[in-house]
Formats: structure tokens, sequence, C-alpha cells
């Protein structure tokens, strides 16, 4: 009897150890793409402002597509944006990226390779940072923002954008082109959940991207509609109307 008791426990002391494990995993994977806290290192994922003012942001790209679609529709709503391109599309199309500069928009770093960035060395982090950074360099940009891929950070990557002088902009309203495939109510679902302050990502880079170009006039003429200026990050950041607290 005592034989068969000492192996029931084991096995249910296994089971605990087994959904334990699964229960940290699935914690850090939640914890690693949580987009308004990371540990190390200057975060924003919006702006604490009673203003009407929110910024836009692009990932990915840049592709003579996307750019040929998103910037003709930013200009004739007056609307501003940040984009974040991957280091070897930019490298690919670095006219692209010079475009969206001359029409005053902002560039930001999107690493180089857009791997999800978890579980890596520091110093694979450190090269994707650097490389796309350099990138930036040669196409006019000196930004210091940086949006990891898929939101993914833990401790490696935020420490070796601090080390690299970055700051992590995140997103409170992202687009979500599986659930509303529809263009109108695509936009209509972003609009919804702005609010003064917010960071909108919307991805318009790439060929199946059909949804977000299509619904980017309605968002921005809605966002008119209901007063709000749309602007880059920068601008953003360095809104300080009376009665606003700092950018978090």
């Amino acid at each position: 009897m005592g034989r068969r008791f000492t192996g029931r426990r084991v096995l249910g002391w296994g089971a605990l150890a087994i959904l334990g494990i699964a229960a940290l995993l699935s914690g850090l994977n939640a914890f690693s793409k949580a987009p308004c806290f990371q540990l190390p290192g200057a975060l924003t994922c919006r702006v604490d402002t009673e203003d009407k003012i929110v910024a836009l942001t692009f990932d990915d790209g840049p592709t003579p597509l996307g750019v040929a679609a998103v910037l003709p529709i930013l200009g004739r709503y007056d609307a501003k944006a940040t984009f974040f391109p991957i280091g070897e599309n930019l490298k690919r199309h670095p006219d692209a990226a010079r475009e969206i500069l001359a029409a005053g928009h902002e560039l930001g770093n999107h690493t180089y390779s857009h791997q999800r960035n978890v579980g890596h060395s520091r110093a694979f982090y450190r090269d994707e940072i650097g490389q796309t950074a350099q990138l930036l360099r040669t196409v006019g940009s000196d930004s210091a923002f940086f949006r990891p891929p898929y939101g993914r950070k833990l401790l490696g990557l935020p420490l070796e954008v601090e080390r690299a002088g970055f700051r992590t902009i995140t997103w409170d309203v992202e687009d979500r082109p599986g659930r509303f495939p529809d263009p109108a109510d695509y936009a209509r679902d972003i609009v919804e959940r702005v609010r003064p302050g917010s960071i909108i990502l919307i991805h318009p880079m790439y060929r199946a991207n059909s949804t977000s170009r299509e619904a980017l006039p309605q968002i921005l003429a809605q966002l008119q509609s209901r007063g709000y200026d749309v602007v880059t990050v920068s601008e953003l950041l360095n809104h300080k109307p009376s009665g606003a607290t700092p950018a978090r």
C-alpha cells in the first residue's frame, strides 16, 4: 500500500510541477508583450493628456507599395506619422525611407531582422539595434525611438535599447485585421478605442495589408471629425498642455 501511495504522490507532484512550469511560461509570455510595461528602460505606450491629440505609427516596411499608398493619404488629411521600418527592408528600399522623411514624417528603429526578441543573447539585440540605427543615419534620421517586433521584450532587449540611448515606443491602440477584415469595421474598431494621448499602431506596408490601407482614410476622417490632431510620436511627447502630466 505504501509503495502505491508514494507512486501516486510522485505522479501528483510531477503533474503539479508541469502545470507550474506551464503557468510560468504563460505568464512570461504575457509579460513579454505587455504594451505598457517593461522592467528596465523608458517605455511609452500613450501620453496622459486631456487634449485631443494622438500619435499615428506604422510598423514594418518600408516598401514602395506601402509608402506610395500611405503618404498621399496622410498629406490629404494633414496628418503626421512615425514609421518603424525593419532594417533589412530599409537596406533594400532606402529611397522609400527618404520619401517618408521628405514628407515631414519620422522614422524609428524596429530591429534589423524582425525576429521575436525573447531568448536571444545581449550581443544579438545589440546587433539588431545597431545595424538598423546605422541604416537610419544613412537615410538622414537620428531617431531615438525603438519599437520591439511583436511588442516582445523581457530583460536583455530593454537593457540593450537603453544602452543604445533609445526609448521604447509601444501603443495602446493596435489594429486587428484578423477580427475586422472589412475596412469600415477595421476603421471603426480603431477610432472607438482611441482616447486623448493614444499611440495608434497600423500595419500598411505589405501586399496582404490592403485592409489597413483602405481603412486609413476612414480612420483619419473620423479622427478629424472628432476633433483629434494626428501627429508624430515626437510631437505627442513634446505636447505640454496646461494641467497634463508628463509622458509615461
